[in-house]
């Protein structure tokens, strides 16, 4: 049975943010997004699953305001972005700087001192589990640490919405499991909205409550799939059903999606 059959109340919650009919062209011409529907809804854990270049990290930059779409629209409930968190494929840390100046930056860009941002830089550092690592420098750590710092920096100003960027392409199976179980624990103790690009069916199929498969360039989404499990998982989960049902799903759909890219 598809795992889409024993989905949970996923789409019963309230609409966060709707791209409808999304086109995304760069100067140079090239047609990253096209007719791309999707909704996020508040308290879900979104993946955006498909393969590279297939546009998922154009759509997360869209949601995120850092870039515009050519075509279509992208609406927040009330009309206004709430405040979210960007976690780039790379940590982008100043390296000259320590760990909690790395994780002031977004409350230094909004004007809170370095005195008064000191509780929010602590707990945040304190919530990806490097309390004691506020005075190292960036060269100092591990692939898996300076990736933590930078999610520590996403969290310092409590966002509403999480958005990531295959933030563990680059990082050792090892290290990206213990990532991943960190970040639902972080979204559960948040409360927060993430969406999650990535390019790994199994990591998808581990993080999400739902998935959002696109197909290839120019991008759109072409099936979603609801995950049933609640999103306080352990390892036990990769060795289910449910998890084999949803692996097996959006393995299929991506080759679906491919059979389409090559039909006339």
């Amino acid at each position: 049975m598809s795992a889409s059959a024993h989905a949970p109340s996923v789409r019963a919650a309230a609409p966060l943010v709707t791209l409808q009919g999304v086109r995304k062209t760069f100067d140079t011409g090239t047609m990253a997004l096209d007719g791309l529907d999707l909704v996020v809804r508040e308290g879900e854990f979104l993946s955006l699953l498909g393969p590279s270049g297939c546009g998922k990290s154009t759509a997360l930059r869209l949601i995120a305001g850092l870039a515009a779409p050519s075509a279509g629209s992208v609406t927040w409930r009330g009309g206004r972005r709430p405040e979210l968190g960007f976690v780039f494929q790379e940590p982008t840390l100043m390296p000259w700087a320590s760990v909690a100046d790395n994780v002031w930056l977004p409350l230094r860009l909004r004007g809170t001192a370095r005195a008064a941002a000191m509780p929010h830089i602590m707990s945040a550092l304190a919530l990806v589990g490097l309390a004691g690592f506020e005075h190292a420098y960036p060269g100092e750590l591990s692939g898996g640490m300076k990736m933590r710092v930078s999610i520590a920096r996403a969290l310092a100003t409590r966002p509403a919405i999480l958005l990531l960027d295959e933030p563990f392409a680059a990082l050792d199976e090892i290290t990206r499991f213990r990532l991943n179980d960190d970040l639902l624990r972080l979204r559960e103790e948040l409360s927060a909205t993430v969406v999650f690009v990535t390019h790994s069916v199994f990591e998808s199929a581990y993080l999400s409550s739902r998935i959002a498969v696109f197909g290839a360039r120019p991008g759109r989404v072409t099936q979603e799939i609801d995950v049933a499990e609640p999103l306080a998982r352990t390892a036990d989960f990769r060795a289910s059903p449910v998890f084999a049902a949803v692996c097996r799903d959006a393995s299929a759909a991506l080759e679906r999606a491919s059979a389409l890219e090559g039909a006339p």
